[in-house]
């Protein structure tokens, strides 16, 4: 698949990164191009020419990550669980578009999030960890549900040590407490205080109980 006649629209993409870990801005765009995600670090692009293909762009601080995930898309190989790797540029990654929605905005729109989901995300960090890895930075909008089952967007942070336990926590919210919301829609402004609390405290200190608690009184 190739996406050389696109480079040179590629280059014109600028993406800003902003403080205390917010999602970057996109600042210009070239008309053949479509923004389909924002991360903290990268924004994802599709064009209309290759709808198959997506393009992540990382901000200029952020460069170093293009070769990071180029290493880690080879220790996974073809999987089902990943997006598979097409190659890169400079400043961004080629990988597949996949179709589907966010965890993240499943909530906010209300859509249910099967058992299944979960399964997926526990059997992909297994075969990640199988390759060697360590599946890291798994939360809300890094999981992709399509058709009732759930794959792996960001794999950035799979080559770092430690354990973040971003998906311990989402696992144990839905095994205990997803019932109570199911198939209601949650607050954009809701979801925002929860990922400000997680990402202002220590991820092994952070007050599991005590948010739940917060956000029970909210809803």
């Amino acid at each position: 698949m190739s996406w050389d006649h696109l480079a040179e629209a590629i280059k014109q993409i600028e993406v800003v990164a902003n403080q205390e870990n917010e999602p970057v801005t996109v600042k210009r765009i070239p008309n053949q191009i479509e923004c389909i995600g924002i991360g903290t670090d990268a924004a994802v692009f599709r064009s209309f020419d290759e709808p198959k293909l997506a393009f992540k762009v990382f901000t200029p601080e952020k460069l170093e990550k293009v070769e990071i995930e180029k290493k880690v898309y080879s220790k996974l190989g073809h999987s089902h669980y990943f997006p598979r790797f097409y190659g890169n540029g400079t400043n961004y990654l080629v990988i597949s578009y996949e179709e589907g929605l966010t965890l993240y905005e499943c909530l906010v729109r209300g859509i249910h999030i099967p058992e299944q989901a979960i399964q997926d995300v526990d059997d992909a960090r297994n075969y990640a960890q199988s390759r060697g890895l360590n599946p890291r930075d798994i939360h809300l909008k890094n999981i992709l549900l399509y058709k009732g089952r759930a794959k792996l967007l960001d794999v950035s942070e799979y080559l770092k040590q430690g354990n973040d336990y971003r998906w311990d926590y989402l696992r144990r919210g839905y095994q205990e407490y997803y019932n109570m919301i199911r198939g209601r829609a949650i607050p954009y402004w809701v979801m925002e205080v929860v990922r400000k609390r997680f990402n202002q405290s220590q991820p092994s200190h952070f007050h599991y109980q005590d948010c739940v608690e917060k956000l029970s009184k909210l809803l």
